[in-house]
């Protein structure tokens, strides 16, 4: 977006504030340890940016040709004197996304690929699956990283995203090396439709896993998921849809388990998962079901679309989206193991989704729990309530589990957590032992009633809501209602 010289007389950081500063000025100022990437570094130091910057006189930036105009200027002031207003980003119009770059790889609805596309898609998944599990570029392997035996995927936590686009590439490269596959590219499905028939035939139904996977899976480990009626009630019990929706039109990034959009993206995707399984509610096998990549490359178009949405298809328009840590876009802490792409690389990835074009209609809005008194704030008229489960210790939980929110001993949400078997087995569970659950709800379903907690483990009937939260840490409920910027 070009920098805007016109004078605004009530700016946000999201709308306007955040494009004052390019890659030059970033990188210049983060060698002096001042943070203009993200918008709690610009408001630490907007005052000296102001002094710095304010035309005539002022000495940043240093090339004449990049100094800042006097209506820029009174623009800054203006944001200072308001209080710092956070804002939300203004979605780009049908020609500005016209004039963007040309990604490399398109990818397709897989309910709309022509039948040449659909016998090469066959022929390269035949043909990866067909490969010794020792190959690197076998099926066998591939799904192996994600879960077993290698188990390096990143879940509940900022990487989350970056590491599942570049997994998506890995497996898309190995389709692309089977002859006459070579322009191939994963098709999404569109989850908020049904299962297309195709996903339904060899050799996208099932797979025999070529690798004994040990107990209690062994060897020849078949893949199965859930008919459309289960995976459909999965959908609403685990309000995914919902979840979805609510994550296009967040301003601001967020980690899981706080309000933004990866918390309920991440909500999208375990909850997601759950409904397909069983083999996808599984985290140890879930990849080795032919939808999981189907799965997740509507997931990975999803998180695009918000990109395109919030202008954050470029590193330093993503940086602006963080409102708390950026650490972990930079090295050493950016890292995607196996791979060698880093989270940073994985923000402009040259990779687009053939979809109808995504126009500018889309309101972003800025839920916060909580806000800095010297910003002001709005109370929605029809006012939402976090309610977050905190500091829930998963390690003891036999697989993925479910969380209910009781208001007077009814269930009125429910939140799904997709984790492995053993959790202890798990390197980045164990790191992130503590996991907390955050529910959005209307005010008006839990004002006056007596709220409890359930946790359920699907599959272990004998444990079901009667989990002991005294073995998951004693975990604590913190309500509090959501804000937005004024």
């Amino acid at each position: 977006m070009p920098q805007a010289e016109q004078l605004v007389a009530n700016p946000t950081y999201m709308a306007d504030i955040r494009y004052f500063f390019d890659t030059i000025d970033i990188q210049h100022m983060a060698a002096k340890n001042i943070d203009l990437g993200s918008y709690a570094g610009v408001k630490k130091n907007a005052l000296a940016i102001y002094a710095h910057t304010t035309q005539p006189g002022g000495d940043m930036p240093p090339e004449p040709d990049r100094k800042w105009s006097a209506e820029r200027s009174q623009t800054f002031r203006n944001w200072i004197v308001a209080g710092y207003p956070m804002g939300t980003a203004v979605a780009p119009t049908i020609a500005a996304l016209a004039a963007a770059a040309p990604a490399e790889r398109i990818r397709k609805n897989v309910a709309t690929l022509s039948p040449a596309e659909i016998e090469q898609l066959k022929t390269a998944f035949t043909g990866v699956m067909a490969r010794d599990a020792s190959d690197p570029t076998s099926y066998a392997a591939l799904a192996g990283v994600h879960g077993l035996p290698q188990t390096w995927c990143l879940h509940h936590e900022d990487r989350f995203n970056p590491w599942h686009r570049v997994y998506l590439k890995a497996f898309e490269d190995a389709l692309r090396s089977v002859p006459g596959c070579q322009d191939v590219t994963v098709p999404y499905w569109d989850i908020s439709t049904p299962v297309p028939d195709l996903l339904k035939q060899p050799p996208f139904d099932s797979y025999v896993v070529a690798a004994d996977l040990g107990p209690p899976y062994g060897a020849g480990y078949r893949t199965t998921r859930n008919d459309q009626a289960g995976i459909d009630a999965g959908l609403a019990r685990y309000s995914v849809l919902q979840h979805i929706n609510s994550a296009l039109v967040q301003t601001l990034w967020g980690v899981s388990g706080v309000s933004g959009m990866q918390d309920d993206f991440i909500a999208a995707h375990d909850g997601g998962h759950m409904s397909i399984g069983p083999t996808m509610a599984d985290q140890n096998v879930a990849s080795f079901d032919p939808i999981f990549w189907f799965f997740h490359c509507n997931l990975d178009r999803l998180w695009l679309r918000w990109q395109v949405n919030d202008s954050a298809t470029t590193l330093t328009g993503f940086t602006s989206t963080l409102e708390g840590n950026t650490g972990w876009l930079s090295a050493p802490f950016n890292a995607l193991p196996p791979f060698d792409t880093t989270a940073d690389q994985t923000i402009a990835f040259g990779i687009g989704y053939e979809e109808p074009a995504m126009a500018a209609e889309a309101t972003l809005v800025n839920k916060l729990g909580s806000i800095a008194a010297a910003r002001a704030f709005v109370i929605p008229p029809a006012a939402k309530v976090s309610v977050m489960v905190k500091n829930i210790d998963r390690l003891n939980i036999p697989g993925s589990f479910e969380v209910n929110l009781l208001a007077d001993g009814e269930v009125v949400a429910t939140r799904a957590f997709f984790q492995p078997n053993a959790p202890r087995d798990c390197e980045n569970c164990r790191k992130l032992a503590l996991v907390n659950v955050n529910f959005q709800l209307d005010a008006d379903r839990i004002t006056g009633r007596k709220l409890s907690v359930e946790v359920a483990v699907p599959g272990h009937e004998e444990i079901g809501a009667r989990f002991p939260l005294s073995a998951l840490g004693n975990p604590t409920i913190n309500a509090r209602l959501l804000l937005e910027d004024a």
